[in-house]
């Protein structure tokens, strides 16, 4: 389970994330480690259990596993060369055999020369065909000229709530068209000294960071307006009756996020779930929306504008950017992009929708894949078609939404990361690179973000690090329409980013951080009670240790050096057991059922060479389930553990992600880490020890977990220990917390 695309980013991550491949991947080839010497990834004992006792106790393996072993790698390939496949038609319509040489030759030579002939033509029309069957793999392929500047009239608008005089009360007016002058001096100028006067809110039940660039807390106000429903709005007018109708009043939630994406500012929302997923995305697409139209309609009435007074007019309007696309939306899988489309359309209510059966068929998945035991969570990101690979032009005209419309000539791109990463392309590749389309994005929308970490998130780097660059080409740019801060290259400093997630990470706060946009940024989460609490019925000590590291990037070594002093002392005493007097049920072996949860790839690579190869543990018997483990690798591990013949397991947090498995056989449980999903903690805390309990291999009350924990690892910690503990348990003198 390999990840996904061909591309190494900057040495990999830390997290040791890739792509998609956690739950089957595309083509299933094995990572190659190059040289280094070969090694044990798992290490059997001999039990006294009949080979048909052990295959009854086999796990079952899921349908839907199995059928991810077909999957095809046909959407890696790359298009075919366009300019080979011009010059191989040339040569078709060019050659004619009347126009051979006249000099006499055998009969026999010429009847060669005109077989190699045929052969030649035959052989072309092969690969021409071959060549059209790799085009048409790429289902999100699009021929489509770019739009010609005086083709932008069509779509035009005639709303009878704009008017001539700008309104000062709409934040797409004093944030876009015309900011206050001198605000937006200060405001930009703290962005480029990275000064930020921040404050902490509560509203509603959430907290609030809002940080706005400015040199005094003088200069700014922090308190957000209240809008009570979509009546409170700056909307388009096609827009408001569908509105009212889709969500007449907002709810508490919706009270603290309305005010801020609609007043343009930067947001990093970290309480996404599957309860309020429908609500952001109503809302996201409401705005990118508004935002398209409002945008759209000032170019165009401008246009008609500009043609009636003619050449001799004195109206110069700056109402563009380089390029058509205002609004990038960074999605995980198909079906989240046809959630978004579903939600533009009921929005929009457009009389026609062109191409709409091709999407329909190149994006929907009606085929039920998993059974109603695995979670909700896990049910919304992979239902569906969970193809992480796409990208996708929207094009809006007055009557008609248009899929598949090339990205020059599109209003709203939506794309996966590996999708919009393929097709920016690398300075590696072949084919020219191009991001220009990205150099006028106003609005970027990062919806389950949760989802794209376990996804490969250099590509989201590299994304916007290719955003609002200054475009290398003109497509047709009227130079003198662009708004002046554009031509100033200060394109990042309005651009909005929303980031809706279900918890907080390291990189989107990094993400976070790094805007420039001159309106501000929000941070907004929920007070955390800890999933320690959420346990029941299962009653298990939890341990929870402290270890020091003198920096971030020596914490690794010190996790590990923890972990063997610490832990694994304890394992093998465990194992040196020949019976848990009292007795844990059938099956029970001294020292099995020890899962070791390991969050982070690479510190999975160590800790699995370390079983491999050390002395100190070779009489200690373990498996392992990684990523990139196929099905039947985590099935024969999963039976050996179940067994006793692997008295370890080492379990990884993305393959847990992406597979969700039900392990039998737990009876304590080592975290090497603190999982980011607090939602994983609880499933493997108390679902995996209540299955234990219920299948009678451990005794109520006999279950434990042990966590290693640094400082470094607060955002973990507090949600799954909650906002009040966390404080003490970083801070204070004592090392070791046990809760009961």
């Amino acid at each position: 389970m390999p990840p996904r695309g061909k591309f190494s980013g900057r040495g990999g991550s830390v997290r040791g994330r890739g792509g998609r491949g956690g739950r089957g991947g595309r083509g299933g080839a094995k990572r190659s480690f190059g040289g280094a010497p070969k090694f044990k990834t798992a290490r059997l004992d001999e039990v006294e259990e009949s080979g048909s006792e052990e295959s009854a106790e086999e796990p079952q393996v899921d349908s839907e596993d199995e059928s991810e072993l077909s999957i095809s790698d046909a959407e890696d390939e790359p298009t075919a060369n366009q300019p080979y496949l011009a010059l191989m038609e040339s040569l078709k319509k060019d050659y004619d055999p009347s126009l051979a040489p006249s000099a006499k030759r055998r009969k026999i030579d010429h009847e060669t020369e005109q077989s190699q002939a045929s052969t030649f033509i035959q052989k072309q029309e092969e690969d021409d065909e071959a060549n059209s069957v790799e085009e048409q793999g790429d289902v999100d392929h699009v021929e489509e000229p770019e739009d010609e500047p005086e083709n932008e009239e069509e779509g035009a608008d005639e709303d009878s709530d704009d008017d001539d005089v700008p309104d000062t009360s709409d934040p797409f007016e004093t944030h876009f068209v015309t900011p206050d002058s001198t605000g937006l001096s200060i405001r930009l100028k703290g962005v480029q000294s990275n000064t930020y006067q921040s404050k902490h809110l509560e509203k509603n039940g959430w907290r609030l960071l809002k940080s706005i660039p400015a040199e005094t807390p003088d200069e700014i106000n922090f308190e957000p307006p209240t809008f009570s429903g979509p009546s409170s709005l700056k909307l388009k007018h096609r827009l408001v009756d569908t509105s009212q109708k889709q969500r007449p009043v907002f709810d508490k939630l919706e009270q603290v996020l309305y005010p801020i994406t609609f007043g343009y500012q930067d947001l990093l929302f970290c309480g996404r779930n599957v309860t309020n997923s429908e609500n952001l995305r109503r809302m996201t697409c409401l705005h990118a929306v508004n935002h398209v139209f409002k945008t759209r309609d000032r170019v165009i009435k401008n246009n008609a504008k500009l043609a009636k007074e003619g050449e001799t007019s004195d109206f110069e309007p700056r109402d563009q950017g380089f390029t058509r696309p205002k609004v990038l939306m960074i999605l995980p899988t198909r079906e989240a992009a046809v959630k978004v489309v579903n939600a533009i359309c009921a929005l929009c209510e457009p009389d026609q929708q062109e191409n709409r059966k091709r999407f329909d068929e190149s994006y929907i998945d009606r085929e039920t894949k998993f059974s109603a035991d695995k979670p909700a969570d896990f049910r919304e990101l992979f239902e569906g078609n969970d193809d992480d690979m796409f990208r996708i032009g929207i094009k809006f005209t007055r009557k008609t939404i248009k899929y598949f419309s090339q990205f020059y000539n599109s209003d709203i791109l939506l794309a996966s990361p590996l999708g919009l990463r393929m097709a920016i392309g690398t300075e590696e590749d072949k084919k020219k690179m191009d991001y220009d389309f990205l150099s006028s994005i106003e609005v970027v929308v990062v919806d389950h973000a949760d989802g794209l970490l376990n996804q490969n998130w250099e590509h989201i780097e590299y994304i916007f690090e290719h955003l609002n660059k200054q475009p290398r080409e003109a497509h047709g740019c009227d130079f003198s329409r662009v708004r002046e801060w554009y031509l100033d290259n200060q394109a990042d400093h309005f651009r909005q980013t929303l980031v809706f997630s279900a918890f907080n990470t390291p990189e989107l706060a990094e993400l976070h951080r790094r805007s420039k946009n001159w309106a501000g940024r929000v941070r907004i989460q929920p007070e955390y009670n800890g999933v320690i609490q959420e346990l029941a019925p299962v009653k298990a000590k939890q341990t929870f240790s402290r270890f020091d590291a003198p920096s971030i990037a020596d914490e690794p070594d010190a996790r590990f050096a923890y972990f063997t002093s610490a832990v694994i002392p304890s394992l093998l005493k465990l194992a040196g057991r020949k019976g848990s007097k009292g007795g844990s049920g059938p099956g029970d072996n001294a020292g099995g059922g020890t899962l070791i949860f390991i969050p982070s790839y690479l510190d999975f690579v160590r800790v699995r060479n370390y079983f491999s190869t050390s002395d100190s543990v070779e009489t200690l018997s373990f498996g392992a389930i990684s990523e990139y483990a196929d099905v039947r690798e985590a099935s024969r591990a999963r039976s050996h553990f179940l067994s006793g013949r692997h008295k370890v397991l080492l379990y990884t947090e993305r393959a847990h992600h992406f597979r969700r498995y039900i392990l039998a056989g737990v009876r304590r449980v080592v975290m090497y880490g603190l999982p980011d999903n607090p939602i994983f903690y609880r499933e493997i805390v108390a679902g995996y020890l209540a299955k234990s309990e219920q299948d009678m291999r451990l005794e109520p009350g006999r279950g434990s977990v042990r966590v290693l924990f640094s400082k470094y690892d607060v955002l973990k910690l507090e949600r799954i220990v909650g906002s009040k503990r966390v404080g003490k348990m970083v801070r204070e003198r004592g090392d070791t917390f046990d809760f009961l």
